[in-house]
């Protein structure tokens, strides 16, 4: 490589996703004539709703093909601050909400606007690689919490306090998390709230799996703080994927920072997939999508207790999203190497826990519900031959 194609320094903090090698892996087992059971994407296997279907086809025919403003569509604004209060009792102001390109928008935006060089945020590992990678390209430093079964996969008060100190700037939450499930208990995200405000510190509450929450007791972190940042998505629960849509709540504070840096970065969100998402609230809509929920709730409780039976680590039951986060250190000491032989050896695809940080990474894969009920039943059967 000549010297003037030298990657930027910052390149060398950003890992690459070590599931698309299992991807790949599998791309090439199925292109053999091979069947593989896809249990390493997090992406709902569900096509897009008909109601959100048609109302981005009819907004293309009506010629919606232009830029909306930087922070969105006015009435998507408004739809979404509504369903705050529909869905949550949480009173929201149009004006807060941003509409993003997808939650990585509304994550950049958020740690952009609040992160620069010196300035250290709180993650937890295991967590979603991209938010360190975000941190990093802002100029921050992430800091890591190591989370366990012990805990709930998830840091409590204690551990952040004790994490904090002046150079940090903010502390990132995921709940329900990716890659365990977990949620944060009402309690416990209110002492954390407390003491962020406290210390100054903000919050950015990551909830992209929010409306798929099985039995847990959980909570917007806006019910805790109003003055925290919340990043959310079309992507999981309304099952939009592909229409690359998401949005962020932020205080008044911030919504000039944040609509200075929408400008640069995006010019504005995809114009037909707003309003196609204006559909997305509409009381049919949103029924067919909490059917969608329970389907997944389903598949969690046949998979979990199989992979219990086979040997599989997962002492926390995962109460929301569509993952299960188990241990497999009694079958192998490198969980990327565990999920190719498991490929190779039973056709089903999993993901590999060296993604989601470096605690415990390698005695864990990944386990995503997204496909059908009849494909888990497979893949389960597949296991059990394997492992017996």
């Amino acid at each position: 490589m000549t010297d003037r194609f030298r990657p930027a320094a910052r390149m060398a903090g950003i890992a690459p996703f070590h599931v698309l090698e299992v991807m790949g892996h599998a791309a090439a087992a199925a292109a053999a004539g091979h069947d593989v059971v896809h249990m390493e994407v997090g992406e709902p296997d569900f096509d897009t709703a008909e109601p959100i279907v048609e109302a981005g086809v009819r907004a293309l025919r009506d010629g919606q093909t232009h830029y909306t403003l930087a922070l969105g569509l006015p009435a998507l604004r408004e739809a979404i601050a509504g369903f705050y209060g529909s869905r949550h009792a949480i009173a929201v102001e149009p004006r807060q909400v941003v509409v993003t390109v997808g939650a990585s928008g509304a994550l950049q935006l958020a740690l952009w606007a609040l992160v620069g060089p010196g300035d250290e945020v709180l993650l937890t590992d295991p967590g979603y690689p991209c938010n360190r990678h975000f941190v990093l390209l802002a100029g921050g430093t992430p800091v890591t919490l190591p989370t366990g079964p012990e805990s709930g996969w998830q840091p409590t008060a204690e551990q952040i306090e004790a994490a904090l100190t002046p150079r940090t700037r903010a502390v990132l939450l995921a709940s329900p998390a990716n890659p365990t499930g977990a949620v944060i208990s009402r309690g416990e995200l209110t002492r954390i709230a407390a003491l962020l405000r406290e210390r100054g510190v903000a919050l950015i509450a990551d909830e992209i799996y929010h409306g798929l929450v099985y039995e847990a007791d959980t909570c917007s972190a806006l019910a805790c703080d109003p003055q925290a940042l919340v990043v959310n998505s079309f992507s999981k629960y309304f099952g939009m994927t592909g229409w690359r849509l998401g949005w962020l709540v932020v205080p008044d504070a911030l919504l000039r920072p944040v609509e200075k840096l929408a400008q640069n970065l995006f010019i504005a969100p995809p114009t037909p997939a707003q309003f196609a998402a204006l559909a997305a609230f509409e009381p049919d809509t949103l029924s067919l999508l909490d059917e969608r929920r329970d389907a997944f709730r389903t598949r969690r409780d046949l998979l979990l207790p199989a992979l219990r039976a086979m040997g599989f680590d997962i002492p926390v039951t995962p109460q929301g999203a569509f993952y299960i986060y188990a241990g497999c250190r009694q079958f192998a000491d490198d969980s990327f190497d565990f999920s190719l032989r498991l490929l190779q050896q039973t056709g089903v695809a999993t993901t590999p826990g060296l993604d989601f940080g470096s605690h415990t990474a390698h005695s864990h894969l990944r386990f995503a519900y997204t496909t059908s009920h009849e494909r888990i039943a497979e893949a389960i059967a597949r296991l059990q031959r394997a492992l017996a």
